[in-house]
């Protein structure tokens, strides 16, 4: 075993040693063949998770976490294998599939590598999970000479697989930190970086997350801002000077030419953004940081696209914080595979929300629930006015751990039943809001989900704490199953 793994040797659940093609029967490629096969998929029962150590705290590099989520298992909620990065401050942030749903029914491809785009350091990693579900290693790291040589472009995000031999990976701007960014396109099978995305006229062009829906012929892509203005820490000086995106941009999924873009509003920060699981879908969201809202884009009957936003979470008017109003910090989003309900995280107010997008046009909140915040009864913010609650939430305490952060990455079970949720969101922004994180480490929490009415509960049975890893309190951030999840599966 690598001096870069460890890993536990006891335990272990008879069915994680199986690889993909045993797991699911006769193989028909990767994926399901649709949205609604897929939620009669297996239960999830391992989790990959990034986790970051605080370079001040831990000279040891960032490593991706295999927790055993099997309540059958005996290493229930356990980190059973730790794959540690080659490098030190790489900030894993965010991860894709080298494969996925829109390559079903080709038996030639398998879902084998996770692909980790690094937000500081610029490089991406490929790891193999196919060879030990349970034991990742390390395949192949390409270098950030190699990508500021071929398409100079840094501050990687979300990386998603076209479904043609090419994985492409959104970054947030070039090498320096400036706004001209783009989409990395990197060969699925050599791991050669073969250029940039867009069409040269086009770009380079502010993105920090896409989507595309193959049957509309569209991919749309958001603007987070310039790396140098948010890549430190969140500086309200920056504000309404044009340094945080606000448009989503609508590009031709054939021709990588830019068709239109949108504008949200002035500093909203569009960042993550989903189409619905119908590959016959013309609707989607875009959650947008700054500005605490979730925008409704869809295609109108002459061909052209429009959005409306169709949720505002109010800012609280507050004192002890860094700005007379605190926002939520809208920071993640997911929809359910059956496109009927959407999901938020509010990393500030630390809320969870549940809506029915049954009308995409007028969601409706269901569920709510708040798993640690900036808000918390106890703690340095006073909240003076607040057109939501009647009173600042209790601490979020589960199983005798107190929980620093607030809700950041979200995933949600095939079936849609359970809602997985970490809490922290990006190391100079963990150590500006929430400095008790950086100490303590953070969570990943289950939430269960009615998905009949709607509503959340905590499940006051899970919890993995990375607060007491091996190599010093670590923060969890984007968690992937080995079959496919709510976040990375597109259907052509």
């Amino acid at each position: 075993m690598s001096k870069l793994q460890t890993k536990a040797l006891d335990g272990k659940h008879p069915d994680q040693m199986n690889t993909n093609k045993e797991r699911y029967g006769s193989y028909h490629g990767p994926g399901y063949a649709s949205p609604l096969d897929a939620m009669k998929g297996p239960r999830e029962k391992l989790m990959y998770v990034l986790c970051v150590l605080t370079p001040s705290e831990s000279r040891h590099p960032n490593y991706l976490a295999t927790v055993d989520v099997d309540p059958e298992s005996p290493c229930y909620c356990k980190v059973i294998h730790r794959l540690s990065m080659p490098y030190l401050d790489d900030e894993l942030y965010r991860s894709g599939w080298n494969t996925s749903s829109i390559s079903f029914g080709d038996t030639s491809k398998e879902r084998n590598c996770l692909i980790l785009p690094c937000l500081k350091s610029g490089r991406v990693y490929v790891v193999d999970t196919g060879s030990d579900p349970c034991a990742p290693s390390l395949c192949k790291i390409i270098g950030t000479r190699e990508i500021i040589k071929k398409a100079n472009l840094g501050f990687l995000t979300s990386s998603r697989d076209l479904g043609n031999g090419e994985v492409i990976i959104s970054a947030a701007g070039d090498a320096f930190g400036k706004g001209k960014g783009g989409l990395l396109v990197v060969d699925s099978e050599t791991w050669e970086v073969k250029g940039t995305w867009e069409s040269p006229e086009d770009g380079p062009i502010e993105i920090f997350d896409f989507w595309f829906q193959p049957r509309h012929n569209v991919l749309i892509t958001t603007e987070g801002g310039q790396p140098k203005f948010f890549v430190n820490t969140f500086d309200p000086d920056n504000l309404r000077k044009g340094r945080y995106g606000h448009q989503i941009n609508v590009w031709d999924l054939t021709t990588h030419h830019l068709l239109q873009s949108l504008n949200m509003s002035e500093d909203s920060a569009p960042r993550e953004i989903r189409f619905l699981h119908n590959p016959n879908s013309a609707h989607g969201f875009v959650a947008c940081a700054l500005e605490s809202a979730i925008h409704h884009f869809y295609k109108t009957e002459d061909g052209c696209w429009a959005a409306d936003k169709v949720i505002q979470i109010p800012n609280k008017k507050v004192l002890g914080w860094i700005y007379p109003e605190m926002p939520g910090f809208l920071y993640d989003l997911l929809i359910s595979m059956d496109d009927r309900f959407l999901y938020l995280s509010n990393w500030a107010h630390g809320d969870i929300r549940q809506y029915d997008i049954t009308n995409p046009y007028c969601p409706k909140l269901v569920g709510q629930v708040f798993v640690g915040n900036s808000l918390r009864k106890g703690g340095p913010v006073t909240v003076l006015e607040d057109l939501e609650l009647d009173c600042q939430p209790d601490p979020f305490v589960i199983q005798g751990k107190k929980v620093q952060g607030g809700a950041h990455m979200l995933q949600l079970s095939l079936d849609g039943h359970r809602l997985y949720v970490t809490t922290s969101l990006y190391t100079p922004w963990d150590r500006q809001f929430y400095p008790d994180l950086i100490r303590d480490g953070s969570v990943m929490l289950q939430l269960d989900v009615d998905t009949e009415k709607g509503g959340l509960c905590v499940n006051p049975e899970f919890l993995v704490d990375f607060g007491h890893e091996p190599f010093g309190p670590a923060r969890a951030k984007e968690m992937r199953y080995p079959g496919g999840d709510c976040t990375s599966e597109i259907w052509e």
